[in-house]
């Protein structure tokens, strides 16, 4: 999991789920991104996108909750600077903006060799060479974009499916995907062009 501005406000949650290493880890990540954003004139607190408020978010805490919410319920068991080769198993932190190439970029960079993308708004990417399962929120998402959709997750609201029920069709899609299953952003030749590192400047 990464995007240290997007879990602003609702990082003790995340903190309360680690260790000591890793909770004083992520402390101290939000210390600098504090600093960061006040030296590029901005700062945390209003960073929902257009998009973001279009969708209906109000302010930064309701984003931060729903990314926090979308880590699910293990212990962190690390936290880890952007790039950063992940080391052990387990849920684990990395440091990064809130821009997806630039996460994606330092999760691929970190060891990541499958990703799940979660959109609302139907962000069309891929991430080479890193294959990626393009996960829907919303039936409506995926029904007007089934050629880069992996799999509708709106159907927890709209039709009732449980969220283990739900976690358990994304985790055999997982298995697919690493045994060689091409996703949707493979079919269609995405992520030539998703090669975006953490670059100097203010990137929220």
């Amino acid at each position: 999991m990464s995007e240290t501005p997007e879990i602003y406000g609702a990082e003790h949650l995340l903190i309360a789920r680690a260790d000591a290493g890793a909770g004083q880890k992520i402390r101290d990540m939000i210390s600098w991104w504090r600093d960061y954003a006040e030296r590029n004139g901005t700062t945390l607190d209003n960073n929902p996108s257009p998009g973001n408020k279009r969708g209906g978010l109000t302010t930064i805490l309701e984003k931060s909750l729903g990314a926090v919410a979308k880590g699910g319920l293990s212990p962190v068991s690390g936290a880890f600077a952007y790039g950063a080769r992940i080391e052990g198993p387990g849920f684990v932190y990395m440091d990064s903006p809130g821009y997806d190439p630039v996460v994606a970029t330092g999760q691929i960079a970190a060891g990541a060799n499958a990703l799940c993308f979660t959109t609302g708004r139907g962000s069309c990417a891929g991430y080479k060479p890193t294959p990626s399962l393009k996960l829907a929120s919303n039936t409506e998402l995926a029904k007007s974009m089934p050629e880069d959709i992996d799999l509708d997750c709106g159907v927890i609201i709209g039709e009732g499916v449980a969220i283990s029920e739900m976690g358990l069709q994304i985790y055999h899609r997982i298995l697919d995907m690493a045994s060689g299953d091409t996703t949707a952003s493979e079919e269609l030749g995405y992520g030539d062009n998703e090669f975006v590192p953490w670059k100097i400047g203010a990137v929220l």
